[in-house]
């Protein structure tokens, strides 16, 4: 999966750099955090500058609305999962049980913000994150129909959020060999 350009430089312009990556992951994790204790429709941008030692500016010099903070959080997360494959895995196969693998573990490292979402009602920027990422980055290098990916996609995220929700109580492996059998993917 080779990108010429990231995902946020693509979304946010000529103007990424690490300083306002940072800057924004901290109004992220303050949404968070605040999400821990409180509804979202409760959570006020004052809420989350205060929390994130931001001023108000700041927020509404990246973001339109919280929803967006949320939906760029998500984001950096998948830009991270996306470096972190072609670290580790490479990018000759994409469909293949080591991936659903390495996905689980990964995103395993974001429990906490993914069940904070889904508490909040908020399936729907995770299901549009993973679409996106499915039809931008995994179509042009692994053409599927669009289809196949989305299903491919929902079902990743379905049996994580649900291994999540139960305390991971089976281990990675048998979760990855009932998404290879589902999925007619094999284990080897």
């Amino acid at each position: 999966m080779k990108r010429n350009i990231s995902l946020m430089k693509h979304i946010l312009g000529e103007n990424f750099t690490k300083r306002n990556r940072f800057t924004r992951q901290c109004i992220g994790e303050a949404m968070i955090a605040l999400m821990q204790d409180r509804d979202y429709e409760e959570i006020t941008i004052s809420d989350i500058v205060k929390k994130a030692g931001v001023s108000r500016m700041t927020f509404y010099h990246y973001f339109q609305s919280k929803t967006d903070a949320l939906n760029n959080y998500l984001h950096e997360i998948i830009e991270s999962y996306l470096e972190e494959c072609s670290r580790s895995l490479g990018t000759d196969s994409f469909y293949d049980a080591a991936h659903v693998r390495h996905a689980f573990l990964f995103f395993d490292q974001y429990a906490e913000f993914f069940l904070t979402l889904a508490d909040a009602s908020l399936y729907c920027l995770m299901i549009d994150a993973i679409n996106d990422y499915m039809i931008r980055f995994v179509d042009p290098v692994y053409p599927r129909s669009h289809y196949e990916l989305y299903y491919y996609g929902g079902a990743l995220l379905n049996v994580f959020l649900k291994w999540e929700e139960d305390g991971k109580t089976e281990p990675v492996d048998a979760i990855v060999e009932v998404i290879c059998r589902c999925c007619n993917i094999p284990l080897s």
